[in-house]
């Protein structure tokens, strides 16, 4: 697959992400009457549902990583070239802020607005730490073992990580960044995002350790969480 689409599948992926994160985000929040729970549990299960269809979507073509610290783990691992890292962040994080207009302009809200959203603290970044060395975990354990099953575990995780962690799991810095940039029930203060970021990165790289300890052999032709898109396919002829 040509690094152009690739790239062009990262951008895509991580902007329909945002789009859902934020979008359910909004939308939770006008018909959930005030109740934060019930405006969370929607805000969950759209996250998690869509994560699924986005990583079925892009995940033969790039890998469906949407996240810098997936695709820094997956270079440790040398299933990608180091040369491939910059690009694939960069257009991360374009999409993710593309993801964030999107979903404003469904709702007629301004373009990008800076979130009041205070979300700081030893247990908010304690929360990340754990979020991300989860994610992390999940994704080199299935696609080390079963890979079939990745897209399911990743977003069933997800899913999860929004309810046990009290920083409700971004677990990714592209998606901190972006969420900066919205007022709005899945916004996060700008000034916040750098101890959430720290805390990822962190808890990406221990998982990536560990698990690839754990984990020594993955299975043939098996690199990423995307990659069992494509043996889905092959499995199915």
């Amino acid at each position: 697959m040509s690094m152009g689409r690739r790239l062009v599948s990262e951008a895509l992926g991580t902007a329909f992400l945002l789009a859902v994160v934020v979008g359910s985000g909004i939308m939770a929040e006008r018909l959930a009457g005030g109740n934060v729970a019930i405006a969370l549990l929607a805000n969950a299960i759209a996250t998690g549902t869509g994560l699924i269809a986005l990583i079925l979507m892009f995940g033969a073509i790039s890998g469906a990583h949407f996240n810098p610290v997936v695709t820094l783990s997956e270079a440790f691992q040398k299933n990608m070239p180091v040369k491939e890292v910059l690009p694939y962040i960069l257009v991360q994080l374009l999409g993710a802020f593309a993801g964030v207009a999107a979903a404003h302009g469904m709702f007629e809200d301004p373009v990008f607005f800076a979130s009041e959203h205070i979300r700081t603290g030893l247990a908010q970044w304690w929360s990340e730490f754990v979020a991300s060395f989860g994610l992390i975990a999940v994704i080199i354990a299935c696609s080390r073992s079963r890979p079939s099953v990745t897209p399911f575990a990743v977003a069933a995780y997800i899913t999860a990580a929004y309810w046990f962690t009290s920083s409700t799991s971004f677990a990714n810095p592209a998606v901190t960044l972006a969420r900066a940039a919205t007022n709005t029930f899945a916004g996060i203060r700008p000034a916040d995002a750098p101890g959430f970021i720290v805390a990822q990165l962190l808890g990406a790289a221990a998982a990536t350790l560990v698990f690839c300890w754990l984990y020594p052999t993955p299975l043939k032709d098996v690199t990423a969480a995307g990659e069992v898109a494509r043996a889905t396919a092959q499995a199915n002829h």
